[in-house]
Formats: structure tokens, sequence, C-alpha cells
């Protein structure tokens, strides 16, 4: 059975030709041809050598994830339901706001986790989305903002489907696809990764000098709070994850966001607001605080407009940088917190 040569990494093609006794640039050539062209027949390589391309074409083939579906919202939101090569779906999601159009990728069919206000961690993890995968998602969505808004995609967020960092290394795959000159050529500052708080792997983000901004969903700061809406905090709690988020910054002097959903006579709290003021200033931080969009089987409500704004002005009063985000694509199940709704059917 031929494999998909987009599951390759260019090492691995670099010894594949090194075999055939291919000069050292046809790998990379091969590479740009795949990432940056997108073709999808070996034979549309013109610069490469009929001998290279008959071999390709007896023990590779090209697959790439396309849209299946796509809904757009009243406010210019869209949401996409992608096929992978094999068949799963996963959900994203393109943001137009002001100045800035933002694609909301997966990096799980499902997640490893099931927070309790997300749809998402209501579904089953099936498996992994490979770097090719993701990589595809983000070209489907620039090509969707050029056609919809006329415009380029600015920014890119691991905020999908899944846990990125427990598919940490296809994620990181991805991520250099597109800053590549032989893929997007995006800046890594355009691009956050966004986590329940994997504290051994936000270390290793650090260890391995990855650039990129990092949002962390917290939603509470007091651990029995947390441990009842997020099973990460069972392993993985506020202690754990303050050592790492210390270790983080001190290492890549990036500063972080704190992810927080606003969740009525939850999280909403003055106490609830002092204890997030307190944590959020271990390193450098902002926060973006989140209203809760509704799912099923769910008896959550999000906060009121007063509660918000009172708890907005306990987080000012402490000198923390906040930011209250308002809800997406909420009439077409793309908000944050919201996608399953299209994979499930």
């Amino acid at each position: 059975m031929k494999k998909n040569i987009r599951e390759l990494k260019l090492s691995d093609l670099e010894n594949i030709l090194n075999k055939l006794e291919e000069p050292g640039y046809r790998s990379r050539q091969i590479f740009r041809w795949l990432w940056k062209e997108r073709v999808s027949s070996f034979n549309q390589m013109s610069n490469i050598s009929s001998k290279c391309k008959d071999y390709l074409n007896n023990n590779f083939n090209i697959q790439y994830t396309e849209i299946d579906k796509k809904i757009k919202s009243n406010d210019g939101t869209i949401k996409f339901l992608f096929t992978l090569p094999d068949g799963k779906k996963c959900e994203g999601v393109l943001i137009p706001e002001n100045q800035r159009i933002t694609a909301c990728v997966s990096s799980q069919v499902g997640c490893s986790f099931s927070c309790k206000f997300c749809a998402t961690g209501k579904m089953k993890r099936t498996r992994n989305i490979f770097a090719f995968e993701i990589y595809d998602q983000v070209t489907l969505m620039m090509e969707e903002a050029k056609k919809n808004f006329d415009n380029y995609l600015t920014n890119i967020v691991y905020m999908g489907m899944g846990e990125p960092l427990v598919n940490y290394q296809n994620v990181i795959e991805s991520i250099n696809y597109i800053v590549s000159k032989d893929g997007l050529n995006m800046s890594s500052k355009r691009i956050t990764l966004s986590t329940v708080g994997v504290s051994k792997m936000i270390k290793k983000l650090a260890d391995d000098n990855i650039k990129v901004n990092l949002a962390v969903s917290l939603h509470s700061a007091n651990n029995i709070k947390r441990s009842q809406i997020m099973d990460v905090n069972h392993f993985n709690n506020l202690d754990d994850l303050r050592d790492s988020l210390l270790y983080f910054y001190s290492k890549t002097k990036i500063k972080i966001t704190y992810e927080y959903v606003m969740l009525k006579d939850f999280n909403d709290s003055k106490q609830d607001a002092i204890d997030l003021a307190k944590f959020s200033k271990i390193i450098p931080s902002k926060i973006n605080l989140i209203e809760f969009n509704s799912i099923e089987n769910s008896n959550f409500k999000k906060s009121s407009e007063q509660i918000t704004k009172e708890f907005i002005s306990l987080l000012k009063k402490e000198n923390i940088v906040v930011n209250l985000r308002r809800s997406r694509g909420e009439d077409v199940n793309a908000a944050c917190g919201q996608l399953a709704n299209l994979t499930d059917k």
C-alpha cells in the first residue's frame, strides 16, 4: 500500500533520496512542491528527474485535507468541517475581526481531556492530527479568507478541537512548516498555542525554544474548583502549572495569556477574582475573559453583564491587563467551546 508522502519529514525524504543517489538539493525541491505549491501529482514537479518521479509514483501518493462543509455566521465567522485523508473529521473556524483574520485550527479528532464546559471535551479522542493535516487546515482557511474577505490570514490559534501539547510532535512540525520559507513563511509571533496546562510539555516547549505565544486555559485559580471542571487538574494542579509557567517565562520571556470562561455562580465571585489576580501575577501576563457559550447537556450558564463588569473592575484594581472576548459565531456553534456539532453528525 502506498504511503502519503506528506507524512514524511524532510529528513526522511533526504534519506530516501540519498539511497537513490539523487542530488542533495532534491529533497528540498520536492518539499517545496508539496508544501508551498501544494501539487496533487508528482508529474507536476517540473524540475524533478523522470527517474525520481517514477520512484515516487510507484511508492507514494499525495493526499490533502479537504473542506466537507462550511457554515457562515451572522457576524461573518465561518465554521468548517474538514475531512482528513482517512475519512476522520475535525472542525476549524475563520474569524474576521477589525483588521485581523484568525484561523482557529484543531490538533486532535476529539480531545484527550474532558473539560465540563466544552463540547469537544464530551467527545472521545479518536486520534491525533498529523502535521500536514493541521497545515492543510491553515492553507484552506487562508484561501477562504482571501475569497470571502479579500484579505490575508493574519493569525493562527491552536484553540480548536484537542489538546495541542499531547500531540506535541505533530503540532511543532506543523508550526515549522507554517513559518518555513518553503511553507507559508508566517511569523511565529502570529501563532498562539493554547493548552489546558500540561506542565511537563510546557517546560519542553521552553527547552525546545519554540517561540510562539502561549495561552493557558485556566478557568479557576482554585484547585478544588478547577478539578471539578477540568480533569487535567487532578494530575497537573495549580502548583505544577505555576512551576512550569515560571520555568517557561524564565527561558523564553514570552508573556502568557490566561483564558478564563465566566461561569455563573461558579467562578465569577469576588474571591474568584482575587484568586485569579494572585495567580496571574506570578509572571507577566494578561487575562482573556470568555463568555460561556451554551453546549448540549450542560448546566452551566454565562455570567451576567453586571457580574462580569464587577469581575473586570476587581482585576483592573490589581493592575491586571484584562480583555473580555465576546462570542463570535455562536449561532452556528463556532464559538469557543462549541466545536463538535458538525463532527458528531
